[in-house]
């Protein structure tokens, strides 16, 4: 249904493959459903002066290059759901630090955050319920490095049971 969806409204292929940069820094590719029109990455150099999030991370409140169908999928975090493919290839897991773009990775502006990179990338993370997008990058980056050395099944399962909470309220998605 999501699929077809955003055929109907959008040109452009249902899936986003983006590469990211997971565990040990090492690049993989990651699945979306599109929620930008397509060849919304030429139109980057445009809006690259309203990033919101500050260096190392980049986020728009009010993104023009989002769809109308977009905008309902990154609400609720459907657009995530592809991501279960890199769950079974072994690519990363439910819960660890999420995995960003080349782009993001090289405007890392301390040494100390490539630390996060110290675990398997996950589909939900510290970070997402603690806040999401309203979190700039080097508080992201310090919550990543708390989990990544307190992780144990009971704070996995205390976070994906919060990311239940925060996805079905939709907070700080965009």
């Amino acid at each position: 249904m999501i699929a077809l969806l955003v055929r109907l409204t959008s040109k452009g292929p249902v899936l986003f493959v983006q590469e990211r940069i997971g565990v040990n820094r090492e690049p993989f590719n990651m699945y979306k459903f599109r929620t930008m029109h397509d060849r919304a990455d030429e139109l980057m150099a445009q809006v690259e002066e309203f990033n919101e999030s500050g260096g190392g991370l980049f986020k728009i409140k009010h993104d023009p290059r989002v769809t109308p169908v977009g905008r309902f999928l990154r609400r609720f975090s459907l657009d995530e759901l592809p991501q279960l493919v890199n769950v079974v290839l072994g690519r990363m897991v439910f819960v660890g630090p999420r995995p960003l773009p080349r782009r993001d990775f090289e405007n890392y502006y301390e040494e100390w955050h490539y630390s996060r990179h110290g675990g398997m990338p996950g589909l939900t993370c510290l970070w997402q319920v603690s806040g999401r997008s309203d979190l700039d990058f080097h508080k992201m980056c310090i919550l990543d490095v708390y989990y990544l050395r307190n992780r144990s099944w009971v704070v996995d399962s205390k976070i994906l049971l919060r990311t239940v909470w925060v996805v079905l309220f939709a907070k700080g998605a965009y």
